[in-house]
């Protein structure tokens, strides 16, 4: 743990080698990363933690102010623990804060990787006005169920990602979390629909920047991710045949392959 005047910070490591930071999306923690881990068997010297509200990393933000930079502040914090420039990863929201944490430039980055982070405002940066639609559509549905004390609201926005069936699929100590952590994730939207991602300023960022997505994923989910490869200075993109937004769990051998040939094409150049 990193202990800061404003809460705790998840935080542990494992392995040796390039330093990588795991940043888990939405109504998850660190432990997300563990078959991507697996896949690399001590391959990099892996840093976990979780985003505010969620495992150990007290919460920061309120309904009144969910800006975006407090969940920038504490992966700084964790890279600045690291001691080394890191290759940053990020899941989901866990992709949008790390494009924030590249934007801001308060921590020194290698490299990112972008697994389909919610980049709405991108879209509609961009007058994406349909995909941008897509996504407001959808929160809209979640919220209204949410206010109206729906227990399982959240289905809505899991299923939209993974598909029909997703959160039904999920074991039951995993849909209980989400449940759980609802409001928080209610938040998270608030700080990604908050946070201005225009394509201008993408452009700044000039490390190089592999973006993920899923072929399955619904396409205003793809498109964000097509434009985020676009629009930094040194961006790429690679479609995982078959998987949607939970690739992570559901296709790590696949991701995991991709993220290491990253980090290690880089480590030759150098």
């Amino acid at each position: 743990m990193i202990e800061e005047r404003r809460g705790r910070i998840e935080y542990d490591e494992h392995g040796t080698g390039p330093a990588i930071v795991l940043v888990p999306g939405s109504c998850s923690t660190g432990a997300a990363w563990r078959p991507i881990m697996n896949c690399w068997n001590g391959r990099f010297r892996c840093i976990t933690t979780s985003l505010l509200g969620y495992g150990g990393t007290a919460e920061r933000r309120t309904p009144q102010d969910s800006a975006i930079e407090y969940e920038a502040e504490v992966l700084e914090s964790v890279i600045l623990e690291a001691g080394e420039p890191v290759h940053l990863a990020g899941h989901s929201f866990g992709g949008l804060v790390s494009l924030a944490v590249a934007l801001r430039r308060k921590a020194p980055l290698a490299s990112l990787v972008i697994i389909e982070a919610p980049a709405a405002e991108l879209l509609r940066d961009k007058a994406e006005c349909d995909h941008y639609q897509v996504f407001r559509n959808m929160t809209a549905a979640y919220f209204a169920d949410f206010d109206a004390g729906k227990k399982e609201a959240i289905v809505t926005m899991i299923d939209f990602y993974g598909g029909h069936g997703t959160f039904a699929s999920w074991p039951r100590k995993l849909r209980a979390y989400a449940i759980a952590t609802t409001a928080v994730n209610i938040l998270d939207w608030a700080s990604a629909f908050g946070f201005p991602l225009l394509a201008a300023e993408l452009a700044a960022i000039d490390i190089p920047v592999l973006v993920l997505r899923g072929s399955a994923s619904p396409q205003a989910v793809q498109r964000a991710n097509e434009l985020i490869s676009i629009c930094t200075a040194n961006g790429s993109l690679c479609t995982v045949d078959g998987a949607s937004h939970f690739m992570i769990a559901t296709h790590a051998r696949e991701v995991s392959q991709l993220v290491a040939h990253h980090i290690e094409s880089l480590s030759v150049q150098a």
